[in-house]
């Protein structure tokens, strides 16, 4: 059988950029009922460096530092964003308006108002799109949802989530795009907040309404010498630079199931370091689950015979959904670019199929709907609704 080719254009050849490439390179190798070959047929950075390693190493046909270069070629289909996060409106924009799929790591938009522009542009255009809410595709997130949605905890209570990052801990951390609100937008609200809403709202459904709080703990930082990304460090001594986004948000939250909730991240605290975690509570069982340990999942049944009540590690295996592409057998270990690659899958079939992939652009509308009342919260220091910022 001849498979239908793909074509793929990065835009934003970082580490995000990097994952996705490997990513769809690696998917014929584990699927072979794949829907369709993906092509890398372009590379778009503005460093050249970059751009000669996406051909060398990579294997993409051709690179460019032009964005609607790699948008307007003509053998791409599906355009993956990569970028600094307030450059995303202005490409997917483009790549909606040039009839091509789009995929934009998270945040869609660095503020609400943006993401509902890059919304509205996507669905008027009819192009199918994608978001990076990866830690979806776990395998046992997905059986988390799957003991949810079958009743096999009861009516969900409470529910606690959380991103809590090491990567800003150190005051000496440069001061990169991400902790600035030109570069970024919002801080951590809009980056690693939501991955924990857009799960907690994957597993308990819509939230109503929220009471928050944020803070900003370093507020300098040393300015970049040519480069660098938040990973990298200045001297004591180097000229500095304001922090203009905040390094903590956390909310309490009211869900539409009657459950209420706890979110929290912090790019600054220091112990977790990618501790992007949930507790679930219901009436007949609990579950909790942490990418730091993201082969294991503890469990909690009420059974009626509480001599023996406590949490039962669950580990990963081929039993659970599209593990056993990566590793055969239980308790054999997969890991953080293998969810890329999943993610990286079912975006190919949707572009395929023509379905819309979720998480697409409309869930990303449904976080930043959620996180604008937040954003509101901190200045009236009272519960908000959560009203769609759509347009």
């Amino acid at each position: 059988m001849v498979l239908k080719t793909v074509g793929i254009a990065v835009i934003g050849f970082g580490w995000m950029g990097k994952a996705h490439s490997r990513s769809y390179l690696r998917i014929p190798t584990l699927f072979p009922d794949r829907p369709a070959d993906p092509k890398l047929v372009i590379c778009c950075d503005n460093v050249e460096s970059q751009r000669t390693e996406a051909v060398r190493s990579f294997g993409f046909a051709e690179s460019t530092d032009d964005p609607m270069a790699a948008i307007n070629h003509p053998d791409v289909d599906a355009v993956i964003i990569g970028t600094p996060n307030m450059m995303h409106e202005q490409l997917c924009v483009a790549a909606a308006a040039a009839g091509k799929a789009v995929f934009c790591e998270k945040p869609v938009g660095g503020t609400p108002a943006q993401t509902a522009r890059v919304e509205k542009a996507t669905r008027e255009a009819g192009v199918i799109t994608g978001v990076g809410y990866n830690y979806r595709w776990a395998p046992l997130v997905q059986y988390a949802k799957q003991l949810i949605d079958d009743g096999v905890l009861g009516e969900i209570t409470n529910y606690r989530g959380r991103f809590f990052s090491m990567y800003g801990s150190d005051p000496m951390g440069l001061l990169s795009w991400r902790f600035e609100h030109e570069g970024a937008g919002y801080g951590v609200s809009s980056d690693i907040l939501s991955h924990a809403m857009d799960l907690g709202m994957m597993l308990n459904g819509p939230i109503e309404s929220v009471v928050g709080m944020e803070k900003t703990f370093i507020t300098e930082r040393p300015l970049p010498k040519g480069g660098g990304t938040h990973y990298d460090r200045g001297e004591p001594g180097d000229p500095t630079g304001p922090v203009t986004n905040e390094d903590y948000a956390g909310c309490m939250t009211r869900f539409a199931n009657g459950s209420v909730g706890t979110f929290e991240s912090s790019r600054c605290i220091v112990g977790p370091q990618s501790q992007m975690a949930f507790d679930i509570y219901g009436t007949k069982g609990a579950l909790r689950w942490n990418l730091e340990t993201m082969n294991e999942m503890d469990l909690f049944l009420v059974d009626g015979n509480n001599t023996h009540d406590g949490y039962t590690k669950v580990y990963a295996g081929d039993r659970y959904p599209f593990h056993g592409a990566f590793v055969p057998g239980d308790a054999n270990a997969i890991g953080y670019e293998d969810l890329k690659v999943i993610e990286c899958l079912q975006f190919l079939q949707a572009v395929v199929s023509g379905e819309q992939h979720k998480p697409g652009f409309s869930e990303a509308l449904a976080y930043v709907s959620v996180q604008d009342a937040l954003v509101r919260s901190w200045g009236s220091n009272s519960w908000e609704d959560v009203a769609s910022v759509g347009l």
